[in-house]
Parts: structure tokens; sequence; C-alpha cells
């Protein structure tokens, strides 16, 4: 069990989980009624539900568990630990993208996350111009990705509030993971 957080610590940690909270759920928020609208207006075919549904349950693994439960949320719940552990201005500032790894990380990290970055707002901006039944399907997938990724967010952030184990940043510059609490497996 690692060591107990100070209370200091742990709210300053909150103020990145709060941030990554508010990112992923006004997106959830946004979307969920473009995912339900081929439901309401009944433009989903039997073939088209079929596919909605298994849209759903694809992204559902692949990106909710595998993608946000397995590698995106442990990594933001570490880095709001690092954060609550070793504040800067700049840091606290700009919790959102230090949370989100996209500075004070290796450089090969920083060069995928900002391209990801790119190409993910580039996919978006491209799928707002989808006619329904398509985007809600594709929409739907989006929201459960994000929902599942939120719920594992809280997971681990709570966790670590209660002072139980918790993922360690790895994504730190090699000067930093000295200073990085030891992973616990």
């Amino acid at each position: 069990m690692p060591a107990p957080r100070s209370l200091r610590s742990k709210l300053i940690a909150s103020i990145g989980i709060a941030w990554v909270t508010f990112t992923l759920g006004e997106a959830i928020w946004r979307l969920t009624p473009l995912a339900l609208a081929p439901w309401r207006d009944g433009t989903l075919t039997t073939p088209l539900k079929i596919l909605w549904i298994v849209w759903f349950v694809i992204n559902a693994y692949f990106e909710g568990y595998r993608g946000f439960q397995r590698r995106f949320s442990p990594r933001v719940v570490a880095r709001a630990a690092y954060l609550g552990d070793h504040p800067t201005p700049l840091r606290v500032i700009l919790a959102l993208p230090f949370c989100l790894s996209m500075f004070f990380a290796k450089k090969s990290q920083l060069i995928f996350r900002w391209t990801f970055l790119c190409a993910l707002y580039t996919l978006i901006y491209l799928v707002k111009f989808l006619p329904q039944p398509w985007r809600g399907i594709l929409d739907g997938g989006v929201v459960i990705a994000l929902a599942w990724g939120l719920g594992a967010v809280w997971y681990f952030f709570g966790r670590y509030l209660r002072d139980l184990d918790h993922p360690a940043a790895n994504d730190l510059p090699e000067h930093a993971l000295v200073l990085a609490p030891v992973a616990v497996e």
C-alpha cells in the first residue's frame, strides 16, 4: 500500500481530475442525443440497428476497456497524483493538458499524443458531415467509450483518494521519474 497522501496533494490532484471529468462529460452530454437520434427518429432499419449495437459493443471493448480503462484512465490518474505530489504553478494552471500528457512527458509520448490529438480533431470535424443514421451509429460507439473511460478515471481516482494502490506515472521525463512514486503491482 502506498504512503498516505496529504489533503493538499489530493486537492491539487482533484483539479486535474475535475478538468478531465468536465472535458469527457461535456463530450458525452453533447454526443448522446446525436447517438440516440436514429433510434428516436426511427431511421434505423433492422440491419442498421444490429450495426449500431455491434459498433457499440466493439467500442465498449476496444476503446472503453482496452483504450481507456487499461491505458488512458490509469495514466490520467497517475499524472494527477504526480501533480498533487509535485505541483508547480504552471502544472496546476494547465492541469488538464498535464494530466493528458500533452507536456512534461517523454519525447516519444509527446509526439504520439500531439499526433493523436491532431488526428482525433480531424476525425471529429469530418464526422460532423455524416448524415443520420451513420453519425448516430458512430457517436453511439464514442459515447460508450467515453463513458467507460470516465468511469475508469473515477474508479482509479477513488482508489487514490482512499490511499489504495494506483498506477504510477511512467510517461514522465527521466529526471522526474526519480521523484515519482513507485508503481504498486
